[in-house]
């Protein structure tokens, strides 16, 4: 049997939280192996991966918010105007809600990190799924995280929905039965993106580099570029028997999930952060 490979040449993708992270290294990948894709964010500075891409693919940007129907169906009628069609959809967006014990969390702010991580990814399925169905299949992938996995790897407004993510591809893979229509999640550990910057700031402004990734057996963070080779994979034929699925990328992180009591108070770490940041010039 031959491999297929990961050549997303004539495909159509939608990838959300695009501005940078994750989103940003996945969209450049996709269109770097081929495919058409319109990359999204509330953050303007999308924009600035509009163009063709080394590796025969191009990228269409849009200002958009993943949890907000009418934008979800905006993005999918444009993915549509400029390729045809949709075959792939990574809704990646999400956000923390911030720092906050269950003491110190809101309503207002459990509502809002659901609203993102978990409403946005279910109106992907909702809405991508059905156009997928008509040309045969195409692949939903979420992003979840090990915090949704077990305890004590993210704040409980996130890590509750990341939990949810990983459900939904679950019930949706079933959902979706006979349709050639896969929908699985990645769930990243410690990776360097803008929401884990305030970590890695702390961690190099008080010189604890070394200790960034030391509960992981890789004893190290990750890369965004290493998420998106595993969203490259799961969208392409290379996968085309998994669906379901939550795949861990995480050093190794989710094999034990070693909790340490000894976090720095949330106050010193921002007044450490902030010092840091103007040392830097921000």
């Amino acid at each position: 049997m031959t491999n297929p490979g990961t050549d997303l040449t004539g495909k159509v993708a939608i990838v959300t939280g695009a501005a940078s992270g994750i989103g940003r290294a996945t969209a450049l990948m996709f269109a770097g192996s081929g495919a058409t894709v319109l990359a999204c964010d509330r953050n303007a500075d999308v924009a600035a991966l509009a163009g063709p891409v080394e590796g025969g693919g191009r990228i269409e940007t849009m200002e958009m918010d993943a949890g907000a129907e009418p934008d979800v169906l905006a993005a999918i009628e444009k993915a549509v105007a400029i390729g045809g069609g949709l075959d792939i959809f990574f809704a990646n967006a999400g956000i923390t809600g911030g720092v906050r014990t269950i003491e110190e969390s809101t309503p207002d702010i459990w509502a809002e990190v659901l609203r993102v991580n978990l409403i946005g990814p279910f109106l992907a399925v909702k809405h991508a799924a059905p156009l997928m169905t008509e040309r045969g299949g195409g692949a939903i992938i979420a992003t979840a995280s090990v915090a949704g996995m077990r305890a004590n790897a993210g704040p409980p407004a996130y890590s509750a929905s990341k939990a949810g993510v990983i459900n939904l591809v679950q019930t949706s893979a079933y959902g979706l039965a006979g349709t050639g229509v896969r929908v699985n999640a990645i769930c990243p550990g410690l990776i360097e993106t803008e929401m884990t910057r305030p970590i890695y700031d702390y961690a190099r402004a008080t010189g604890a580099n070394a200790a960034l990734g030391s509960a992981t057996p890789l004893q190290r963070g990750g890369e965004p570029e290493e998420i998106a080779a595993v969203a490259l994979f799961l969208a392409s034929p290379m996968a085309s028997y998994i669906t379901g699925q939550a795949l861990p990328v995480c050093g190794g992180l989710s094999a034990s999930h070693p909790y340490r009591p000894d976090r720095p108070d949330p106050q010193k770490a921002a007044e450490v952060i902030a010092r840091y940041r103007a040392e830097q010039g921000g």
